[in-house]
This record gives C-alpha cells, sequence and structure tokens, in this order.
C-alpha cells in the first residue's frame, strides 16, 4: 500500500511515521524548514531530513530501520590490533564543525553531498544547544576521521562519518559505542543501512519496533557533562 505523502506547513509537527511511503522507502513528508524544533521534533518521532541540492526539504522514516546495538558492534583483527596500538587521539565535541564540513566533502565514491549550507548550519545550532555532537579521530594535531550525530533519550542518531585514513571512521564508531553503553544507552540510529555498516555489525529491525523503542525511552535524561568536550581514553566496553 502506499500512503500519501505530507505537505509540511510552518508548524513543526510531523505526521505519524508509520504513514510514511513504501516506494520511495520512508518518505514521510515534504517541506517545512531545518529549526531547531522541527528537528527536534523529528527525531524524537524517528524522523529525518534528507534531500539534495535543488530539491525541497524532504522527510524520511524508513522500514525497515538500520540501527548499531552498542555489544554488537563488529571489531575485525585488523581493526582490533589498529585499537590496540592507540597511536591516534580521540575526543568528543573538540571540532564538531571541522567534522560537518568534513562529512560534507566531495569524495571519489559521492561526488555530491547532501550535507548542503543549510543542513550544516541547521547541525551546528543543534550542537550549540547540545543536543548535536562529534567525535573526533586525530593524529597530533591532523583530524582524519569523525563521525557526528544527534543525541536524545538513550538514542544516539547517527547522521555522518568521514575518513583520511583506513579504518580512521571505524575508530570513531568503536570509541563512541563504548562510551554510550558505559552511559548506558540503548542503541545508535544508522538510518539506512549499506555493506560497510552491516559488516561492522549494524543491523535491520522493523520501523515499528524502532518507533515503539523510541517513545518509551526518549524522555531518558542523559547525565549531566556526558557531552563534555573530553579525550576518549579507553575503546573497551
Amino acid at each position: 500500500m502506499t500512503n500519501s505523502i505530507f505537505l509540511l506547513d510552518e508548524t513543526p509537527l510531523f505526521p505519524d511515521a508509520q504513514l510514511a511511503q513504501d516506494e520511495p522507502n520512508g518518505l514521510l513528508a515534504v517541506g517545512g524548514d531545518l529549526s531547531v524544533p522541527r528537528l527536534i521534533e523529528a527525531y524524537r518521532h524517528g524522523i529525518f531530513p534528507w534531500f539534495c541540492e535543488d530539491e525541497p526539504i524532504l522527510w524520511w522514516s524508513p522500514d525497515p530501520r538500520c540501527v548499531f546495538l552498542l555489544d554488537e558492534i563488529h571489531v575485525s583483527r585488523s581493526l582490533r590490533r589498529e585499537l590496540n596500538k592507540a597511536k591516534y587521539i580521540v575526543t568528543i565535541n573538540k571540532a564538531f564543525q571541522q567534522v560537518v564540513q568534513e562529512c560534507a566533502a566531495p569524495r571519489n565514491d559521492q561526488p555530491e553531498t547532501w550535507i548542503l549550507p543549510e543542513m550544516q548550519q541547521a547541525y551546528c545550532k543543534l550542537h550549540e544547544l547540545g543536543l548535536a555532537h562529534s567525535i573526533e579521530v586525530w593524529d597530533q594535531e591532523s583530524l582524519i576521521g569523525g563521525m557526528y550525530g544527534v543525541s536524545i533519550g538513550r538514542f544516539f542518531f547517527g547522521e555522518s562519518m568521514f575518513s583520511r585514513r583506513t579504518n580512521a571512521s571505524k575508530i570513531a564508531l568503536v570509541y563512541l559505542a563504548n562510551y554510550l553503553i558505559q552511559a548506558d544507552f540503548l542503541l545508535l540510529d544508522a538510518q539506512v543501512g549499506n555493506p560497510h555498516l552491516y559488516r561492522m555489525g549494524a543491523r535491520d529491525i522493523p520501523r515499528a519496533e524502532f518507533l515503539k523503542l523510541l517513545k518509551q525511552e526518549i524522555n531518558w535524561q542523559q547525565p549531566p557533562n556526558l557531552w563534555q568536550s573530553k579525550i576518549l581514553k579507553d575503546w573497551k566496553s
């Protein structure tokens, strides 16, 4: 069954995510804006923006939903060896804007970006309000990898990652997962699966299950100072 695509107005509200399109998978609504209230409302209800240049703002809630259960992150032998060498420094919220810009930069496998300037500005505003966060991987003073996303309740909603060195984004993911486990988080949302994510241990769950968990845990109070800028000391749980 194909549902209607909803046209949003100036009110920062969304239709039920379960009403999203079957094809294209998860398309729920068009329009609105990228204001802080609308983005918070979207994430609280399992919805996220994704659109390209010259398109209107598109809002999605795919079925199934790709997620990482935090204790199921796959660490290969080669990655484990690299992690154990501890040759890189991993930080939280040391260079949020730079991570977003790096994620937005064109690369060989993705010459065009969906992280448009208005998206970058929107997530920087969320960061200023303590809702969006970055994980950085450094080789001395050089930023070589990282990822960013939004954190509400017991969820971290991953948005994008980048690598300037082999395995740098994987290192960021492993450190983040361990940090979230220690803080009693439930899962890391990866939105839509791909071979790279599945190799790292991601799995698909029904959207209905995802939304049920979200409703149960979205009002959970995160520990104070959880996202204070810091160096992460260990990748092991």
